[in-house]
């Protein structure tokens, strides 16, 4: 099997850490395509269309770390916990994955250690690496259709317990006018997608958000280019702020 994570410019300086566990289509030979539908091999349920060239975007102008997914999350989903029925879903949507179906437990664990574990090892690792208190920023993207009813949001910025940087982010919403902007939209804590940020964030302490936004669009690099620029337009003021914040909370100590 291929190598399941992808590194880029871990010695990058800014305090951005990218994380982006939908980053790819590739169903390694192994798995015989998870015997799906030719029509669903390159749907919304096997990877996040346009998150990977967002995170690519983000990390260049951020000079952020990136870690990224190089399977699809219907092998394993990195941003489900072992236990979760949904880690290797039997099911995305409409769309049936027989190749998920009736796994026993040694066939679940082998996905574990050679997808999720892998991944949670290379996050592990970039973030202890870090000489700042970094902030984790994770990319993903989601279908404007879903079980046949249209989503009116186009970017969501969801969180769990810690808002931070996500109130930080949504305060500046008005920046992006022309943007409809939600909080924990179309997905929020209750749905389970919060887990990366849980893990490998607000363990640490670490400020964080998982930003969502909607695949249509990131169709060119035209739209890439667009959505990048106003991520960074709620991002890079908002995370300013909560350095500002620590550092007083430091001088009060």
């Amino acid at each position: 099997m291929i190598d399941p994570v992808e590194i880029l410019n871990p010695n990058g300086k800014g305090r951005v850490v990218l994380l982006c566990e939908h980053a790819s289509s590739t169903i390694p030979e192994a798995y015989d395509e998870l015997g799906l539908a030719d029509k669903d091999r390159l749907s919304h349920a096997v990877w996040d269309p346009g998150a990977r060239e967002v995170t690519l975007a983000l990390s260049a102008a951020l000079d952020a770390p990136a870690i990224l997914l190089r399977v699809s999350r219907l092998v394993y989903d990195c941003n489900r916990p072992p236990d979760a029925p949904s880690a290797i879903p039997e099911r995305s949507e409409l769309i049936e994955v027989p190749g998920n179906q009736n796994l026993n437990q040694s066939q679940r664990d082998a996905r574990i250690q050679s997808v999720y574990g892998p991944f949670c090892a290379a996050v592990s690792g970039v973030l202890e690496a870090r000489n700042n208190d970094p902030v984790v920023v994770t990319i993903h993207s989601f279908t404007p259709i879903y079980y046949g009813a249209k989503r009116a949001v186009e970017i969501g910025l969801l969180h769990d317990e810690d808002s931070r940087l996500a109130d930080a982010m949504l305060a500046r919403k008005t920046l992006l006018s022309h943007r409809r902007v939600e909080r924990n939209e179309p997905y929020g804590p209750g749905d389970g997608v919060t887990h990366s940020l849980r893990l490998h964030a607000q363990s640490r302490g670490l400020a964080n958000v998982m930003i969502e936004v909607r695949n249509d669009l990131m169709r060119s690099p035209e739209d890439v280019a667009e959505i990048t620029e106003e991520l960074l337009t709620l991002l890079q003021p908002a995370i300013k702020e909560i350095a500002h914040l620590e550092e007083l909370s430091w001088a009060e100590r």
